[in-house]
């Protein structure tokens, strides 16, 4: 009950109400408290005119008047003439006179909470106008214990009143939210459970009907989100066909030209001038269909793991990186260079920041190899209190701008010729696994820097905006 929307309407509602009525409460209490003294006022006065009607009264008529009154003593000040009109013992002595012929409401309720906190009975003056020009001033005194029981009587009246009307009000308002909110809610959340139990079904699309204008803008942006997933899970459905397809290819294709690898070691070893010129064009274009057909596979896998995270050494990771790209580099005049603060250390996966770093050194190796001239790559790290940063940078000839429209999209953003986009795919991919992004900084053509942010925090790094 608590937690439901209507439980939790209907607890609040009735505590609201409750909240209005004690607001309520208080002034009316004083308000009866007022009436009561200007009761007592004016029978006091009825009482006192008996007397100025007879000469005398007797003394058992003089008391009866007294405790049909409710006082002590009455005077009444007439011809600017102060007279004791009635009077009978007072018990204790006058503790405190109260004004009623101007009196604030401040002074009132004041006043009045004082006397539902005092229980100790005493004995108050009370001064007044009399009634219908009777005199004046009017004077009387009383007890409190019965003002104070009277008080009590009317404040319990009043919340009993004020909880019940709270009741009443809350269970309609309860079956009005029932009926207005929760039911439509719940129709959209039951057409969320079938459409997550079958989102290609087209018959469990939502159909906007309802009359309240935000619920009908809910179901409208469910209807737009349920139509556009239900066609992206179509389309995943072709690709992931499609990926299957292309993936069984390209491994009896790897192995075919594996072979045909091979058979090129022969080639290079022929006399014949012709084939001497063509063979290494040859093998280089079988190595990149070779490359191709590996970089499809390993693209295709999604059970690519989680990084495991550890404090790892940045510069033996980029030690290795740089160990292998210039044994792999040959007589190319290429050269390498790293500038990694002593002792930094990043918290990442070390398989997957080796294979990262290693894709974007050869990208650079590789871009600098096909101008035919002398070049160096790169590798820098640096830190600040949030972020360790590692720049990979390049003499290189910059990139062409169709890759620099789609860098990071797989078979679209490839930085070489015959390139097929996937090595910075894969290498963003992991990237952002750690939490971090890597970056195109600059490429010009002086050259070329990417730059990879980690975090050093546990929350992501929010998307660059460019």
């Amino acid at each position: 009950m608590l937690n439901t929307l209507s439980g939790r309407f209907l607890i609040l509602t009735t505590v609201f109400v409750l909240i209005a009525e004690l607001l309520i409460f208080v002034p009316s209490v004083a308000r009866f408290r007022e009436d009561y003294f200007l009761e007592r006022l004016e029978r006091a006065q009825i009482a006192s005119l008996t007397l100025l009607a007879e000469d005398m009264i007797s003394e058992e008529l003089e008391q009866e008047l007294l405790v049909n009154a409710g006082v002590y003593n009455v005077v009444l000040r007439r011809d600017e003439v102060r007279q004791l009109a009635l009077s009978s013992p007072i018990p204790t002595p006058i503790h405190k006179t109260f004004d009623m012929r101007d009196p604030s409401s401040w002074m009132l309720v004041r006043d009045t909470m004082l006397r539902l906190t005092d229980t100790e009975e005493r004995v108050i003056r009370v001064i007044g106008n009399p009634v219908q020009d009777g005199g004046l001033l009017i004077e009387i005194t009383l007890p409190t214990e019965p003002l104070r029981m009277a008080l009590i009587d009317y404040g319990v009246r009043i919340l009993l009143l004020s909880a019940v009307i709270s009741i009443v009000v809350a269970g309609l308002l309860f079956f009005a939210v029932q009926s207005l909110i929760v039911k439509p809610i719940r129709g959209v959340v039951d057409h969320m459970k079938a459409y997550a139990r079958s989102p290609e079904d087209s018959r469990n699309l939502i159909m906007p009907k309802a009359s309240i204008a935000e619920l009908r803008e809910a179901e409208d942006a469910m209807a737009m989100m349920q139509t556009q997933i239900t066609g992206a899970l179509k389309q995943k459905e072709r690709l992931a066909q499609l990926g299957g397809a292309v993936s069984k290819i390209s491994h009896d294709l790897r192995n075919i030209l594996t072979s045909a690898v091979l058979f090129t070691d022969r080639i290079e070893s022929s006399n014949d001038p012709t084939v001497n010129r063509l063979a290494p064009k040859l093998v280089n274009s079988i190595t990149r269909a070779v490359n191709l057909c590996e970089t499809t596979l390993a693209f295709g896998r999604v059970d690519e793991p989680a990084p495991t995270l550890a404090r790892i050494s940045l510069a033996d990771v980029v030690d290795d990186v740089i160990e292998s790209e210039r044994l792999a580099s040959g007589e190319n005049d290429v050269s390498f260079s790293e500038d990694i603060p002593t002792g930094m250390t990043v918290r990442a996966d070390e398989e997957q920041i080796y294979r990262v770093l290693g894709n974007l050194v050869r990208n650079a190796r590789q871009a600098i190899v096909a101008t035919g001239k002398a070049g160096e790559v790169s590798i820098t790290g640096a830190e600040d209190d949030s972020v360790w940063s590692i720049s990979v940078t390049d003499t290189g000839p910059g990139l062409p701008k169709k890759a620099q429209e789609h860098l990071f999209e797989a078979f679209q953003g490839g930085t070489t010729r015959g390139g097929s986009g996937l090595g910075l795919a894969i290498a963003a991919e992991l990237i952002r696994g750690h939490g971090g992004r890597l970056d195109l900084e600059r490429t010009d053509e002086s050259g070329t820097r990417f730059v990879i942010s980690l975090p050093k925090s546990d929350l992501t790094l929010s998307p660059k905006i460019s």
